[in-house]
């Protein structure tokens, strides 16, 4: 039986319908409980793969495996349970009245009623510090707020694979600090798409370098970032003054 939070990608290739080639034959293995970095350059074709990782796009050549279940239409349902994907946007994913009506709109479309689903939204707004805002509306919370619950929602499915799609933008110092211990307190296995390459170092032991729809790096995180030529070649860049220890 394969252990919950196991991904395994291979030969994912796909092209937009204009005729555009955005991946290029991409292996990926990510045991359960790892946290791995997405990193590379706008258009490198970060977000179109972690979207078939559940099963938004598809249709393209290879595989991709969650926990054991190979990612298709017959699978879509469960696979979207398993791989939550916390978007960049949290206006995205909320749109309900309140916030307990945002964090339960997912499992009551699983059939989940009464006392257990009360349980599951407590314990996901538990789980990002948000259970004092059940009952407000998401309007009227901060950026930072909105993101937290935006995870809630994801985080009600039970989830075995999170997606972080640039988690500390638009985040202040405070609230990225705040969304770092709540990914860290998880223990779930953790893909993070980002630009932030020292939010890469804080949260991910690993990093992957995407460029050009293929995966050109792939390593230690501390490792990766030392490397000098190899930011340079895939237009990334520390923080002006940051020397890597």
């Amino acid at each position: 039986m394969t252990p919950a939070g196991t991904l395994e990608v291979r030969g994912l290739a796909f092209a937009y319908p204009d005729g555009r080639q955005a991946l290029f034959g991409v292996d990926l293995s990510v045991a359960p409980g790892e946290r791995v970095a997405i990193l590379g350059p706008n258009g490198a074709g970060k977000t179109t793969f972690v979207l078939h990782l559940n099963g938004t796009l598809g249709g393209g050549a290879g595989s991709v495996t969650v926990d054991g279940l190979p990612v298709g239409k017959a699978t879509l349902k469960e696979v979207r349970r398993r791989v939550g994907i916390v978007f960049q946007d949290p206006d995205d994913q909320l749109f309900m009245p309140t916030v307990r009506d945002d964090v339960a709109f997912g499992p009551v479309n699983l059939g989940l009623r009464g006392a257990e689903l009360d349980d599951r939204v407590h314990r996901a707004l538990a789980l990002t510090g948000m259970s004092d805002a059940a009952d407000r509306a998401p309007h009227h919370l901060s950026f930072g707020q909105r993101r937290r619950v935006a995870a809630s929602t994801v985080l009600s499915m039970d989830p075995t694979i999170l997606v972080l799609d640039e988690p500390s933008s638009n985040l202040d110092p405070v609230a990225r600090r705040e969304f770092a211990d709540i990914v860290l307190s998880l223990g779930l296995t953790t893909l993070m798409v980002t630009h932030d390459l020292l939010y890469a170092l804080q949260l991910c032991p690993r990093s992957v370098i995407m460029n050009a729809g293929r995966i050109v790096a792939d390593g230690p995180t501390a490792e990766i970032l030392r490397d000098a030529d190899l930011l340079a070649a895939n237009r990334l860049e520390l923080p002006f003054g940051f020397v890597m220890p």
